[in-house]
């Protein structure tokens, strides 16, 4: 899906519009779920310096990847 932002966090505010109908999921009020991993070009946004306050242009790509977990 593409989306016109300014940051990471304009990106997932546009997610999060009601009209798209796709993030309330994973990213629900606005903030990120623990459970989930955002990464900008193969990057994990936790370890970039500015977090999801990072600036995109239209050819990066923001990949949201929730978390797997489990056990016996």
């Amino acid at each position: 899906m593409e989306v016109k932002a300014a940051t990471i966090a304009d990106a997932l505010a546009s997610l999060t519009d009601p009209t798209q109908n796709c993030a309330s999921t994973f990213i629900p009020r606005r903030e990120t779920a623990r459970f989930v991993n955002l990464y900008l070009n193969d990057e994990d946004i936790r370890y970039l310096p500015a977090k999801e306050a990072t600036s995109v242009s239209a050819t990066d790509t923001l990949s949201i990847i929730p978390s797997i977990a489990g056990g016996c």
